[in-house]
């Protein structure tokens, strides 16, 4: 797509964003909650944190499947079916009173969760202009913060007052009734064309997930999002409030608050990226080795603080981590660049996978940890320390050969947009190929 998006077109992603708003609250929901869902459904921190990895292992293995069907149906339709499993899902938190009822809602609420943000992402790549991805996105996740926002103190309040079962059935409920707006006024194109489903044939969506995860700037995108943003999913989806209520003799009240500052980071930092980004691509992997150079400080400082860390610490400390939900719209950047229009959804949602593997698998590991240790949150939380060092490693990897293959398609002499170029660091200024390296229609 060439040119200027038109009114119509923001509106269209803003309704959708929304969406993704809604998601994002639901998703984050228990970051604040947890304890109270302890004391509800009488488990500990491993059974605890099976509440988590269920929801984003869920959301995790239907991130491809997701990219196949918005492809296929158009995001619309996906979104819609998106809310009416957020809104289902919530519904049962809302009335479970045991651990398995409690279990199937959350993997239903993962569910639902995991159909929305490559809905939009798609939805922003038929709409907008590729100079206006990176911005657009962005504010897509700045206003999905909304979401965090409202699932730290406000949720917290609501839990105190109204109580479990009201507060997220109403929750629920509103989540539901908003797919009808979603359906009334979301169009997958400019035009309003939606993409026709004929009949599904699995080879041919098997071809389609391996040639997008052939390509290297995929591959590059998803360890750039497996690296940058599990750090700060794990706090808020499940361990900040346990870590420093339990391991840090924080007020329950004091520790949702210092939650929030991960949101405001987030809310401040990606509009910031993705404005410097869209600006300067060439800006992009520095932009990335220098988040995850400043996260390893920072996780170093956490975890050495002899006693109670103070807050004039953990302040600075959660926004610099709260950046890596920025940082890791990068790798979408890449997804969208080195793909066709036709194959953006799959692409897409093979690099979100990534981020969301690495939580599930962190805060598995971090529960057993404490589980093994009696609550020792500074031996349970090494697991971010080293599930950071392999993505870091894996990101090199293919950051190096992704830029290989840029060189020597420049040794064939073959072509590629400028974008594609720019993305990998210190590239050539001649044009390289399309070939080897697949891009953007």
């Amino acid at each position: 797509m060439t040119g200027k998006a038109s009114r119509r077109s923001w509106f269209i992603w803003f309704t959708a964003a929304i969406v993704y708003l809604l998601s994002v609250f639901h998703r984050t929901s228990f970051g604040v909650a947890g304890l109270e869902a302890a004391d509800r459904f009488g488990v500990g921190a491993a059974a605890l944190s099976t509440f988590t990895v269920l929801q984003v292992g869920v959301y995790a293995a239907m991130q491809i499947p997701t990219g196949v069907l918005v492809d296929r149906f158009g995001p619309r339709k996906v979104l819609t079916a998106a809310l009416l499993f957020l809104g289902l899902g919530q519904i049962l938190v809302a009335v479970a009173d045991t651990y398995a009822l409690g279990l199937l809602a959350r993997g239903v609420l993962g569910f639902g969760d995991a159909l929305t943000f490559v809905s939009v992402l798609r939805l922003i790549a038929a709409h907008f202009p590729g100079r206006q991805y990176a911005v657009v996105t962005s504010f897509t996740t700045a206003i999905g913060f909304l979401g965090n926002l409202a699932a730290t103190v406000p949720l917290t309040l609501l839990l105190a007052g109204p109580g479990w079962t009201p507060t997220f059935l109403a929750a629920g409920l509103i989540t539901a009734i908003y797919s009808a707006v979603v359906a009334g006024r979301v169009r997958d194109t400019p035009a309003g064309a939606t993409p026709k489903a004929g009949p599904v044939n699995a080879r041919q969506l098997a071809r389609q997930v391996r040639t997008a995860w052939r390509v290297p700037g995929t591959r590059l995108g998803f360890w750039v999002h497996f690296s940058t943003m599990f750090a700060p999913n794990v706090l808020t989806l499940l361990w900040g409030v346990p870590f420093l209520v339990q391991g840090q003799g924080r007020p329950a009240a004091t520790a949702s608050a210092l939650l929030t500052v991960f949101v405001f980071g987030s809310m401040i930092g990606g509009p910031l990226v993705g404005s410097i980004i869209s600006a300067r691509p060439g800006t992009r992997m520095p932009l990335v080795l220098g988040y995850l150079a400043g996260a390893a400080a920072v996780w170093a400082v956490l975890l050495s603080w002899p006693g109670q860390i103070p807050v004039g610490v953990l302040v600075p400390a959660f926004a610099f981590l709260s950046l890596g939900g920025p940082a890791s719209m990068i790798g979408f950047a890449l997804a969208r660049d080195y793909n066709p229009l036709s194959r953006v959804g799959t692409a897409t949602g093979v690099v979100n996978v990534g981020g969301f593997v690495a939580t599930t698998v962190t805060a598995l590991v971090i529960g057993v940890l404490l589980q093994l240790t009696g609550g020792q949150f500074r031996l349970a939380l090494l697991a971010v320390v080293a599930m950071l060092a392999l993505g870091t490693f894996r990101m090199l990897v293919w950051w190096l050969r992704a830029r290989a293959e840029l060189f020597a398609a420049q040794e064939r002499g073959e072509q590629v947009p400028v974008q594609v170029r720019r993305h990998v660091w210190d590239a050539p200024a001649r044009n390289v190929s399309a070939r080897k390296v697949p891009t953007a229609a």
